[in-house]
């Protein structure tokens, strides 16, 4: 058996190596792009550009509030996430008393109260939870 001796010459090799570099960046790209289109529409939902987010506290149980303004109407929005699921509401009405900011918000029969601070403490505040008029939870929250 006669044996093979191969050689490749430099411009053979180069050519090689530009064709396999093109084709690595090809399937790089037919990768990223799938990739990138699943992270997005993945992705929690954020805020837009309507709205200014005027309060955000986290409270004890989990709960996280944020209340927003909308720029051009001036509606109070309520975001709240906890272990349980979220909530948003809209058409708050904000209210001083004694010096504290209440936010309140409507959802048939509750009715969702956030205070900015005590008189206190300015860092702290709470969330209170009415249905029918009646409380049905209080929790301490603190200023983000």
């Amino acid at each position: 058996m006669k044996k093979l001796d191969q050689k490749i010459d430099f411009t053979t090799l180069m050519k090689t190596m530009k064709t396999m570099k093109t084709l690595l960046k090809r399937s790089a790209l037919l990768l990223a792009l799938p990739i990138s289109v699943l992270v997005n529409f993945s992705l929690p939902a954020s805020a837009d550009s309507t709205a200014g987010i005027i309060l955000s506290t986290k409270c004890q149980g989990g709960n996280n509030i944020n209340i927003w303004q909308n720029y051009n109407s001036g509606e109070l929005l309520y975001r709240a996430t906890n272990p349980n699921g979220n909530l948003s509401l809209g058409k708050g009405t904000k209210q001083a008393t004694e010096g504290v900011q209440v936010y309140k918000f409507r959802n048939r029969n509750y009715e969702y109260w956030v205070w900015d601070g005590t008189l206190d403490s300015p860092q702290s505040g709470t969330l209170e939870v009415y249905k029918n008029n009646r409380i049905l939870m209080r929790q301490t929250c603190r200023k983000n």
